[in-house]
């Protein structure tokens, strides 16, 4: 136990480390991801098809796909072609900003559609155009009933940022697998990193909990 305990103790720094760059990739991926997923879902619900057809097949191939395989081939193949070698840090942010505005477009267009047409008419009615009317009655009330799945989905991101460690981006799985190569014991490194992104997903989750109240309240 003593030994475990001290194992633990002298990768602790590299456990930090690798939590900071989980958090940063995480939070910008949500970042990039929650502006593109608004742009590919009002894209989708374009009443033109021939508009909307490219943001439904975006939305298809990132949802229909693994992440694994959208990391490799964004790493390997798409981005050499504006830099090389390519940084692992941006491949990483690029494929889960991807990824999270796939999922994400689908939140938007869920959270528009349950308001009631009701409030777009009368916005219309009162002058607005629809850009505007958008803006000040459509998303500001959508937008209280997004937290809850927007969270979930940096829930996720959190989780899924893990894959990143088969391109050696230093995040928390990454020094994981580290302390497993060194010392081959599984269960000292593994432990730690799954009790590190549990309190990472429950501080998040308790923190989006007060949002939502907070939002519900006013």
């Amino acid at each position: 136990m003593g030994d475990s305990i001290q194992l633990i103790a002298e990768y602790a720094p590299f456990f930090l480390k690798g939590a900071g760059y989980t958090v940063l990739i995480s939070l910008l991926s949500i970042v990039f991801g929650t502006v593109l997923g608004l742009f590919i879902g009002l894209g989708k619900m374009s009443p033109n098809k021939l508009i909307s057809a490219p943001f439904r097949a975006y939305i298809t191939f990132f949802r229909g796909t693994p992440l694994l395989v959208q990391l490799l081939l964004i790493h390997a193949a798409l981005m050499p072609i504006f830099m090389s070698p390519p940084k692992v840090f941006l491949s990483v942010v690029v494929a889960l900003s991807l990824n999270a505005a796939a999922y994400i477009a689908e939140i938007f267009r869920a959270g528009i559609q349950s308001i009631d047409k009701g409030q777009m008419e009368a916005a219309r009615t009162l002058g607005m155009s629809h850009r505007q009317a958008m803006r000040h009655i459509i998303l500001p009330q959508a937008s209280k009933r997004m937290i809850p799945p927007l969270g979930n989905e940096f829930i996720v991101l959190i989780k899924e940022s893990s894959l990143a460690s088969i391109l050696a981006l230093p995040e928390l799985m990454y020094w994981g697998n580290a302390m497993m190569a060194e010392y081959y014991k599984p269960w000292e490194p593994f432990l730690t990193v799954a009790f590190i992104y549990l309190m990472l997903t429950l501080g998040l989750a308790y923190v989006l909990g007060k949002v939502e109240k907070k939002l519900v309240a006013e």
